[in-house]
């Protein structure tokens, strides 16, 4: 299995560090990207991170990962609660798959509490501001080690 996971982003996340710092922090998306290039390096993985705001070009790099990554780290954003066409394109995925979101999407408003993605995602992880996508690289690497055995 190879060893490349994708790390997409979803709308309005080139705007962290900017917009409602209350609830996403500081750090800015090339902060984000920094840390997952870190501990990817540390487990041995390569790292492709995008980030869009047009879903149509999201679901272009599910289909560009199902050929070539182990795995997807994604942070879907507002496309959780309401993409269908995202969720399609991740259960044509034969790999793992982490969901990942900065804030605790259960502590606001209600429509924040559905995920279409978490129906194929492997794990959710969310409330963990930014780290939560270094521990999505850490488990991302642990599955696709399990899968290699």
């Amino acid at each position: 299995m190879s060893r490349l996971v994708y790390v997409l982003n979803g709308p309005n996340l080139n705007l962290l560090g900017k917009r409602q710092p209350a609830i996403y922090g500081y750090e800015t998306l090339a902060d984000v990207e920094a840390d997952c290039r870190r501990a990817a390096g540390e487990l041995k993985l390569e790292i492709e991170f995008h980030q869009s705001n047009a879903e149509h070009q999201i679901i272009d790099w599910i289909h560009e990962a199902r050929e070539r990554a182990g795995g997807i780290v994604i942070n879907p954003a507002a496309f959780t609660h309401t993409s269908v066409a995202i969720l399609d394109a991740l259960n044509a995925c034969e790999f793992p798959i982490i969901e990942v979101h900065i804030s605790n999407v259960h502590r606001r408003e209600s429509f924040r509490h559905h995920s279409y993605v978490s129906l194929v995602a492997s794990g959710v992880i969310a409330g963990f501001g930014t780290q939560g996508y270094t521990l999505a690289i850490q488990r991302i690497a642990r599955l696709i080690d399990e899968d290699q055995r």
